[in-house]
């Protein structure tokens, strides 16, 4: 694990934006997975306002998690994205892989894992995203696995229909063995409201939770903190 403190939100999502841009250097396909989440969506607004001239024809971009909403929705992730960043950049639409919301969730999951499997290239028997961003939420939840199902976590499905616990809104998520085969993976937490989960999950407080479970096998876990979540860090 490698613990990265930034300054504040900009530092850290300059620092994400930075990895990705690098990746689309190679020329070589790209497979990115997404997060919802504010910082995500500073993340996108400074990849449109500072980054506008990069070309993205190799990358390929994929989400994490999706709830189970039309793309309309503000609570669509892959609509945030769209908004704040394809509308404004050279992606072209086939590179752009996200979860249809219309249907059941089960079919959703379903046929989100069928596209994954056909276009992101497999390593360990499992996809291997380049880079993988995650989220945590304070209950120490990440992509939509949430600490009161955190047997989806060790699924051999490579989606799963995942439950929110307070709403009981439905959403799809990748699992854990797909997250811990990406050769990168980056948490993304930012803000005070962070900080105790933050550490709890950094310190290895608490290895039951989801967020704690993330360990990529071959590649590489970077926690990008800003100072306000990195606060109680030992």
């Amino acid at each position: 694990m490698d613990v990265k403190i930034f300054d504040n939100m900009d530092s850290v999502c300059r620092f994400v934006a930075e990895r990705m841009i690098r990746l689309t250097e190679s020329g070589e396909k790209v497979s990115i997975s997404l997060s919802g989440g504010s910082t995500p969506k500073r993340l996108f607004k400074m990849l449109t306002e500072e980054f506008s001239d990069v070309n993205w024809q190799n990358v390929h971009f994929y989400w994490g998690d999706e709830r189970c909403v039309d793309v309309e929705s503000s609570e669509s992730n892959y609509g945030e994205a769209k908004r704040l960043f394809f509308d404004f950049c050279n992606v072209p639409s086939e590179n752009i892989h996200f979860v249809n919301g219309k249907v059941e969730p089960e079919v959703a999951a379903e046929s989100y894992s069928n596209e994954i499997s056909k276009c992101v290239s497999f390593e360990n028997g499992l996809p291997a995203y380049d880079l993988i961003i995650l989220g945590m939420g304070n209950d120490g939840h990440t992509a939509s696995i949430f600490p009161d199902r955190s047997d989806l976590w060790f699924s051999d499905k490579i989606c799963e229909v995942a439950i929110h616990p307070e709403s009981g809104q439905k959403r799809v998520s990748i699992t854990g063995p797909v997250i811990n085969n990406g050769k990168a993976v980056l948490f993304l937490c930012t803000g005070s409201g962070k900080k105790d989960m933050v550490a709890t999950v950094v310190n290895g407080e608490d290895l039951s939770l989801p967020a704690s479970q993330v360990a990529p096998v071959d590649g590489e876990l970077i926690w990008c903190l800003d100072k306000e979540a990195a606060e109680f860090i030992s």
